[in-house]
């Protein structure tokens, strides 16, 4: 990518759906890819798969909840977040795939807060601060939504993500084992993190 090229953060749109699929499994540790190959059809590419569930309204992980960073039109990097209900209604546990229920056990000890759900950029682009933007952008709209708090969940065995929220202000809440499920890198706990804004 050009140094010097025109760098824009917008609202995501359902044509960026197949963009927003690559970032969204890069930022859940592979875990959405994993769970989308659930409900593909056989012989389905996983991914096409998930593009047709981002492109729809449906759920989290629609694009209506992502915004976009595009360097000359192309798109490098995401953030998917929004408002937790409060009070967080989990439903029954037992309905989840094993795998996802640490999570939602995670998501519920954090009602009424803006949740990053998937904050993810393009490899060749790290270190060029557009994760940084992204995350100024969580805190915008943290504050637009009235929330004072926003939370997010990592894995503690990604040591950089996890010192990176560190020196952004957010402390551990509260931890869950990671299932692990097949692709899974990790081993160890998810991770709550939470900061209030001032």
């Amino acid at each position: 990518m050009n140094d010097g090229a025109a760098t824009t953060i917008r609202r995501a749109r359902s044509a960026d759906a197949p963009a927003l699929a690559r970032l969204m499994n890069s930022a859940g540790e592979g875990l959405p890819a994993w769970l989308w190959s659930q409900s593909a059809e056989p012989g389905e590419d996983v991914m096409d798969f998930g593009s047709r569930r981002v492109a729809g309204t449906d759920s989290g992980f629609s694009y209506r909840n992502a915004h976009v960073t595009e360097i000359d039109g192309t798109v490098v990097g995401m953030l998917l977040g929004y408002r937790l209900d409060d009070p967080y209604e989990a439903g029954n546990l037992d309905e989840y795939p094993s795998v996802i229920r640490p999570l939602i056990e995670l998501e519920s000890l954090a009602p009424g807060s803006w949740y990053v759900n998937a904050i993810a950029t393009l490899p060749e682009v790290r270190g060029r601060g557009i994760g940084s933007g992204l995350m100024q952008l969580a805190e915008r709209l943290c504050r637009q939504t009235g929330c004072s708090d926003i939370s997010l969940i990592v894995a503690q065995a990604n040591t950089g993500a996890v010192r990176l929220y560190d020196r952004l202000g957010f402390r551990p809440v509260a931890t869950r084992p990671l299932v692990p499920f097949p692709g899974c890198d990790h081993s160890g706990d998810w991770v709550l993190m939470s900061r209030t804004l001032k």
